[in-house]
C-alpha cells in the first residue's frame, strides 16, 4: 500500500484515515478499495454532497433536464460554468481512459460492499458557488470567469506520473500558495471553509474507525482543523445578498429614460439620436454575443430587438427571450443530453451541442446586452451633453 497518499490521525479514541487523491487517476481509486478493503472501517466519508452524490448515482440525470425550465430559472449561466469547470477533470479522466471521479464512486461502491456507513462530507456546492461569488469582487470575478474560459480552450495533457506527483504534500503546499496569489479571496470558500467542514464532518462520522476518501489538495488543511470544533450552520449560510447591484441595475435604466426624455422635451431631432443610438448599440452587440453562438437567425433577431428594451428592465434580460427562441427552433433531442457529458470535452462538443448551443446563446447574447449597455449609455451621455 501506498501510505504516502494516506494519513493516519487519532481523535477522541477514534482512528481516522484520510486519502487523499487526485480525482482522475486509476491508482488512486485502487488504492480506496484496497484500503477500505483492508482497514474495514466503520464508516466511509467521501468529497461528495448531496447533489454530486445524486448525480453520480443517476448517470442520465440530463435527459431528465427541461431546459426552457433553466432558463426560466435563471440557471443557464450556473450550468454552463458548471459544464465549464468540469470540462478539463473530464478531458483528464478521457486521456487516463477512467471516469471522473471515479475514486469516489469506488469509495460509495466499497463502503455498500462492508455495509459500513456512507457519509456525504462535503458542503453543498452551490453554498461554496455563492460564498465564492459573493466574496471575490467585480475583479476577480471578471479573472475567474476567464480562467474557466480557458479551461474550456485549453488542450493541456499531462503524464500519469505528473498526476501522481500532484499528490505529494509538497506540491499540494505550492499549489495552495499560488492559489491565495492569484485569487487571494477564493481560496478562503474554496479551500479553508471546506476543510473545516469536511474535518467536522469526518470527526463525527459513526463508528471508531473512519476512511475518508478526499482530494489531496484538501488533507493538509484537514489535518490542521480536525483538532478544532466547527459550526456547521455558519459554514452552509449563503451571504446576504448586497443592495448595491439591484440599486444600479434600477438606478442605470431610470437615468437613461430620464436623459432621453428630457432631451427629447429640449430637442427632439437630438432625442431621436439618443434613441436611435440607444437601440442600434444594445441591439447589435447583443445579436453579436448570439450570432457568435452560432445562434439560428431567429434568436439573433430576437437579441436584437429584445436588448433596448431588457436593458431598461434589471428583471429580465436578453439573451433569456433568445435562448428561448433557440430552443424553440434548435430543441435538443435525446441523443444531445447523452452525449452532453462527452461533448463538454472540446470546444466543438460546447458549440455542436444543442443543450450547451441554447446555454451559450443566453450567455452571450446577455454579455454583448451588457457591452452594449455600456457604450450605449455613454453614446446617449455623449449626445446629452452635446446638445445642453
Amino acid at each position: 500500500m501506498a501510505e504516502e497518499n494516506i494519513t493516519r490521525l487519532h481523535i477522541n479514541d477514534k482512528e481516522l484515515i484520510l486519502i487523499g487523491t487526485a480525482h482522475v487517476s486509476k491508482q488512486s481509486a485502487e488504492q480506496v478499495k484496497q484500503v477500505i478493503e483492508e482497514e474495514r472501517p466503520d464508516s466511509v466519508c467521501v468529497e461528495l454532497d448531496a447533489q454530486r452524490y445524486q448525480s453520480i448515482k443517476d448517470g442520465d440525470q440530463w435527459k431528465n433536464m427541461d431546459i426552457f425550465q433553466v432558463i426560466k430559472d435563471r440557471k443557464a449561466t450556473l450550468l454552463l460554468m458548471n459544464l465549464a469547470i468540469s470540462s478539463f477533470q473530464k478531458r483528464m479522466a478521457k486521456q487516463f481512459g477512467i471516469k471522473a471521479g471515479q475514486e469516489m464512486i469506488q469509495g460509495i461502491e466499497s463502503a455498500d460492499e462492508l455495509g459500513a456507513e456512507l457519509v456525504l462530507a462535503d458542503r453543498n456546492i452551490q453554498v461554496t458557488f455563492s460564498r465564492i461569488w459573493s466574496n471575490i469582487g467585480f475583479f476577480g470575478k471578471m479573472k475567474l470567469m476567464m480562467s474557466i474560459v480557458y479551461s474550456i480552450f485549453s488542450n493541456e495533457t499531462i503524464s500519469e506520473a505528473e498526476l501522481e506527483k500532484m499528490k505529494s504534500q509538497d506540491m499540494l503546499d505550492g499549489m495552495l500558495q499560488d492559489m491565495t496569489d492569484n485569487f487571494p479571496t477564493l481560496k478562503k470558500p474554496l479551500i479553508d471553509e471546506r476543510d473545516q467542514y469536511l474535518a467536522q464532518k469526518i470527526k463525527t462520522a459513526p463508528g471508531d474507525k473512519v476512511v475518508a476518501v478526499l482530494g489531496a489538495a484538501h488533507v493538509p488543511g484537514i489535518k490542521k482543523q480536525i483538532h478544532e470544533d466547527h459550526n456547521l450552520d455558519q459554514l452552509n449560510e449563503r451571504p446576504p445578498k448586497s443592495p448595491w447591484p439591484k440599486i444600479i441595475g434600477w438606478a442605470i435604466p431610470i437615468l437613461i429614460i430620464s436623459i432621453i426624455a428630457y432631451t427629447f422635451y429640449a430637442n427632439p431631432e437630438a432625442g431621436a439620436q439618443q434613441s436611435i443610438s440607444w437601440i442600434l448599440w444594445n441591439g447589435s452587440f447583443s445579436a453579436i454575443g448570439a450570432a457568435a453562438a452560432l445562434a439560428h437567425p431567429f434568436a439573433v433577431l430576437t437579441a436584437f430587438v429584445a436588448a433596448p428594451i431588457t436593458s431598461l428592465n434589471p428583471l429580465i434580460a436578453a439573451g433569456w427571450f433568445a435562448g428561448f427562441v433557440q430552443a424553440y427552433f434548435r430543441r435538443p433531442n435525446v441523443s444531445d443530453f447523452e452525449n452532453l457529458s462527452e461533448d463538454v470535452t472540446s470546444v466543438k462538443g460546447f458549440w455542436n451541442n444543442k443543450v450547451t448551443r441554447i446555454l451559450l446563446v443566453v450567455v452571450l447574447a446577455n454579455i454583448g446586452s451588457s457591452l452594449g449597455t455600456l457604450i450605449g449609455g455613454a453614446d446617449v451621455l455623449r449626445l446629452f451633453f452635446e446638445n445642453l
